[in-house]
């Protein structure tokens, strides 16, 4: 009995439904000085051939390869940190369903569960962040 609920338990961790894994967040911090110095590197030789602007890349190739892209959904950058939050640690960049914030945008309106599928995040989580978000700009549009 003990060992059935065990197994339900595991069974209804979030994303489990759906086998995705938790996002991980990577800390700059914990890197060593020879991975930093990596990570420079690769960073600086794809800088200048990133697209600048969204008409510079509205059209190029799928799934975008820049994760370093403030828009691509496969990683985050925390500007205050540097600490890296990998969206889908369990999957390849190539083997997501959407790899830019602003395609999906441009496709209009979808539902708190379709955008916590594409963020891999909850629906609820969501919700959060989207009343966060109106209400700073709210707080903004009062001033």
């Amino acid at each position: 009995m003990a060992e059935n609920k065990k197994r339900r338990r595991t069974a209804n961790k979030r994303g489990a439904r759906k086998g995705l894994r938790r996002s991980k967040t990577i800390a700059l911090k914990k890197l060593s000085e020879a991975e930093r110095q990596e990570i420079a590197e690769v960073f600086n030789s794809i800088e200048s051939k990133r697209p600048a602007h969204r008409d510079q890349c509205r059209m190029a190739e799928r799934p975008c390869p820049y994760v370093s892209c403030k828009y691509h959904l496969y990683l985050d950058v925390n500007p205050n940190t540097g600490s890296i939050k990998l969206n889908f640690p369990g999957l390849e960049v190539w083997e997501l369903s959407e790899t830019c914030a602003l395609d999906v945008a441009d496709r209009g309106g979808i539902t708190l569960e379709e955008v916590g599928e594409l963020l891999n995040l909850t629906r609820e989580r969501i919700r959060q962040v989207e009343a966060t978000g109106l209400e700073k700009l709210r707080d903004e549009y009062d001033d």
